[in-house]
């Protein structure tokens, strides 16, 4: 459903916070959320196996939380994230960007050492 782009966020501008989420992809997930029937109650950010590089994030709506979640609100957007994932998503920033390739969700991770070549995936 979603599209994202992973890279490293410049040296100098860590994050205090374990997860962000801009206000133009707050605006965006909600966009998307109220078109949904029934409509979710919450979008949940992962981090799972897979990929060239040995991770790749995931974006999925939720109908209910699991009682061992992290929520976080942004706006009125509530965002889950399993304690699994915590550790991988520390000081991470979702955008949403528009370009003239397209558009989507884009995770900035300062704890990335590299990704691969297409994009997809990344290592800690």
């Amino acid at each position: 459903m979603f599209s994202e782009e992973i890279s490293p966020e410049p040296a100098g501008s860590e994050n205090t916070e374990m997860i962000t989420v801009t206000p133009v992809a707050t605006t965006k997930v909600k966009e998307i959320m109220g078109q949904q029937n029934p409509a979710p109650v919450a979008l949940r950010v992962a981090v799972v196996g897979g990929g060239c590089s040995g991770f790749s994030y995931h974006m999925a709506f939720e109908n209910s939380e699991n009682p061992t979640d992290n929520v976080y609100e942004f706006d009125g957007l509530k965002v889950l994230v399993d304690q699994m994932s915590e550790m991988y998503l520390e000081g991470v920033s979702i955008d949403y960007i528009e370009t003239l390739e397209g558009a989507g969700f884009k995770f900035n991770n300062p704890n990335v050492k590299s990704t691969c070549g297409c994009g997809s995936s990344f290592s800690v």
